[in-house]
Parts: structure tokens; C-alpha cells; sequence
């Protein structure tokens, strides 16, 4: 919603300000096919060069998720404590027997079934998966455990940051394909030298508006939300460094109630549970049969 506002007050306010000032809005619209057709053309040509075809469909969804927000709500967070407490839990009642189907099958899991959204996150699942079939097959260094998992987020991070990085990288670039925009336009008015100061006034004002598009698109649009993508990464890579808290946690032989307390002390303060709503969460939880 406040990305909506912005856009509407980014154009209101920088285009409302030139004709208030007394600037002919005409010069503008009617130079703004062309140049956009050169700017946009080039900068979609760019990034379509110099990226995967991951990073493009990935800055895609990037996109939908700057106006959307994170992924993960409040809700999301007690959700995922309260799992990790089920299998934590089982693992130190139960055993590692006990645990081995939840784990080998999480899709047919009594326990991941309750909690559907995060099962559908496949990086989550496996993330989570991954690690308890670690400790059941007796590695049971913190240290180690703790390392390995720190190397699966750190890539996870890098993949997920590679969306913004290119949509930066092609802010970056808007201002000098507006030069390009211009000096094509200038190299059209000097073919038009003898015409009168009125026409090659106008070609002017029309090539630097290849120039200003270029440097408003970059620095008030794309820069923004490149910005807001990679807060937005920033801010759902913290739900799995919760899952490494609470499974480092009940490694070091801590209770289940208190790895997902200290869990809980890793939720963003915006999503964060108060430690009374934590406990009725998991105290809500049916017994695991």
C-alpha cells in the first residue's frame, strides 16, 4: 500500500511541480514515446544480457513481493515455534526413532501437516529436515551442526539477494542509457541545424528529456525498489535463522520450551510474540499421538 502512495506522490508532486512552475507538459508527453522506446528498450536489453534466467523470473516475483510485503506474518512465526517445539519435543520424549518418519516424510507428516504454509516452503522443510537428520545420525556437535547450517543460509541468502542485486545493477544503469536517449536526440537536432530556433528549441527540450527520464526512473523507482526487495529478503531470512536458534539450542540439551524460547528472542520485534501468546500456542497443540 505505502509503495502505491509513493509512486502516485513520486509522479504527482515531480511532474505537478514543473507545471506549476510553468513548464509545458506538452514537450514532455510528446517526447516520452521515443525516449521511453530507446531508455526501456536498452535497460530490459540489459538486464535481459546480463542475467539467468533465475534471477529474471526471481526479480519477477521480487517485484510482486516489493508491493506485497514478506512472506511471513506474525502468525507464520508461532507457527514455526511451535513446530520446532513438536519436533524437538518428540526427538528428546520419543527419539530419534520416533522422529525418523516426520523427517524422512514430511509431506505425509502428522506434525508438518498442521502447519501448512510452512510445508509448502520447500527451503524451509528441508532446511529443518536436513539438520534433525544430522543429530539422528550422531552428529551431535553444536559446532558442527551450527557451521553447516550457517553455510546452507548463507547460500540461500546469496540466491535469494540475486533479484535485488540486478535490479540495482540496472538502476545503476538508467542514467547513462538516458545519456544515450539524449545524444541521440541532440545528433537529431544537429541535422536540423537550419531550422528555426522555435523547431531546435523543442528537439532539445525533447532530448534532455531522454536525460531526465533516465535519472527520475533510476533514482526515484527502480532504486527504491530494489531497495525494498532486498529488505524484504532481509527480513524473511530471519524466520530461518530462527529454525537454526532453536535446533542449535535443543543440541546444546536445552528443554523444547526453552530452544523455542530462545527461538522466540530471534523474531523480528514487529512479529514477535510476547512469551504469554507463545505459551498459549503451544500449549493449544494437541498431544502428538
Amino acid at each position: 500500500m505505502f509503495q502505491i502512495i509513493g509512486i502516485v506522490l513520486l509522479f504527482a508532486l515531480v511532474f505537478g511541480s514543473f507545471i506549476i512552475s510553468g513548464g509545458n507538459i506538452g514537450v514532455i508527453l510528446h517526447a516520452l514515446p521515443h525516449e521511453m522506446m530507446c531508455i526501456g528498450g536498452a535497460a530490459v536489453a540489459s538486464f535481459l544480457i546480463g542475467n539467468s534466467m533465475t534471477v529474471i523470473k526471481g526479480t519477477g516475483g521480487g517485484l510482486g513481493k516489493a508491493f506485497a510485503g514478506p512472506k511471513w506474518k506474525a502468525s507464520d512465526y508461532r507457527d514455526l515455534l511451535s513446530l520446532l517445539f513438536l519436533l524437538t519435543k518428540t526427538m528428546k520424549s520419543k527419539g530419534v526413532i520416533a522422529l525418523e518418519s516426520h523427517i524422512e516424510n514430511p509431506h505425509d507428516s502428522t506434525i508438518f501437516s498442521r502447519f501448512p504454509k510452512i510445508g509448502k516452503d520447500h527451503f524451509a522443510v528441508d532446511f529443518i529436515c536436513d539438520t534433525l537428520r544430522m543429530m539422528t545420525m550422531n552428529l551431535e556437535d553444536p559446532h558442527q551442526v551450527e557451521d553447516a547450517m550457517e553455510k546452507q543460509l548463507e547460500k540461500h541468502h546469496h540466491e535469494a539477494l540475486g533479484p535485488s542485486h540486478a535490479l540495482q545493477t540496472l538502476a545503476d544503469a538508467l542514467p547513462a542509457l538516458g545519456i544515450v536517449a539524449a545524444v541521440l536526440g541532440v545528433i537529431k537536432t544537429m541535422g536540423a541545424i537550419t531550422e528555426p530556433p522555435e523547431v531546435l528549441g523543442e528537439m532539445i527540450g525533447s532530448a534532455l528529456v531522454g536525460t531526465f527520464m533516465g535519472v527520475f526512473l533510476a533514482y526515484g523507482l527502480v532504486a527504491p525498489i530494489a531497495a525494498r526487495m532486498k529488505g524484504i529478503v532481509e527480513e524473511e531470512g530471519s524466520f530461518y535463522q530462527i529454525i537454526q536458534s532453536v535446533l542449535v539450542a535443543h543440541l546444546h540439551g536445552n528443554a523444547a520450551q526453552i530452544s523455542v524460547e530462545i527461538g522466540r528472542g530471534n523474531v523480528p520485534s514487529e512479529s514477535q510474540p510476547s512469551f504469554l501468546e507463545l505459551e498459549e500456542a503451544l500449549s493449544a497443540i494437541p498431544a502428538e499421538g
